[in-house]
């Protein structure tokens, strides 16, 4: 019995542990497209070195993922809706995840 409630214990841990990596990804998404508009409107500091660290981490980061999107997507001119289908196909995946390990 002990270990069967110790085995409840560690899943919702884990899941909260894997809920918690979806939302820190979704956050970083969330960031560099704020960053990304912020910068592309001419909103920068000029020689930062902590800025265009910030913006690298996270398109060295965020990128790979919506370049999945960007390929399939239709080009709509300027606007890019790959952020968007990421962030619901994040959530939808985040969910099914989540409460497949948290039984």
């Amino acid at each position: 019995m002990t270990s069967l409630v110790f085995a409840a214990s560690t899943r919702s841990h884990i899941a909260d542990y894997v809920g918690a990596v979806f939302e820190v990804y979704l956050i970083m998404i969330f960031a560099y497209v704020v960053l990304s508009i912020m910068f592309s409107a001419g909103i920068r500091i000029p020689y930062s070195r902590w800025s265009t660290a910030v913006i690298e981490f996270l398109r060295q980061v965020v990128e790979p993922y919506l370049a999945i999107f960007r390929r399939v997507l239709p080009s709509m001119g300027p606007f890019d809706l790959s952020p968007m289908v990421a962030t619901f196909v994040l959530i939808i995946v985040w969910r099914v995840v989540v409460s497949a390990i948290g039984g």
